[in-house]
């Protein structure tokens, strides 16, 4: 079984939560490709994680919908090395990028009036590109 995985705070994947498999890769290997299972699949059910707030979680749910299975598990496959154990290491990095990112509070955008100066500004340049325009046209006396 998995260690669990520690995200940030008191945000943590179980290891009840997590699955790992090794399967053979496409990837790097040479001779050894048809021999050895480098790759690692990671599953990860995410209704599991602890310590994620609800808003968290939607976020988090939001941005993954579309590597998640029918059954809630976010899979993760890396297949970058040749080795089984830094491919593991490496899939599990990027299940703490994707949490840790919904973690993230979105800034909430406030609209703003632009200044009067700047309208102004605006408003000149509108003027002085309007007479430059017109100043081309010919005139039929």
């Amino acid at each position: 079984m998995a260690d669990p995985i520690v995200v940030k705070g008191p945000v943590v994947v179980p290891a009840a939560a997590i699955e790992v498999r090794a399967v053979r890769s496409s990837g790097p290997g040479g001779q050894n490709v048809n021999k050895v299972s480098s790759k690692v699949e990671l599953r990860v059910d995410l209704a599991r994680v602890e310590g994620m707030t609800a808003r968290a979680r939607s976020r988090l749910l939001e941005q993954v919908r579309t590597r998640v299975d029918a059954d809630g598990w976010l899979l993760i496959k890396s297949d970058k090395t040749r080795d089984q154990g830094r491919n593991l290491a490496d899939a599990r990095e990027r299940v703490v990028e994707i949490i840790a990112r919904a973690l993230i509070e979105p800034k909430v955008r406030r609209a703003t009036k632009p200044s009067r100066g700047s309208v102004e500004r605006r408003l000149k340049a509108k003027q002085v590109r309007s007479k430059t325009k017109a100043a081309r046209r010919t005139r039929d006396d």
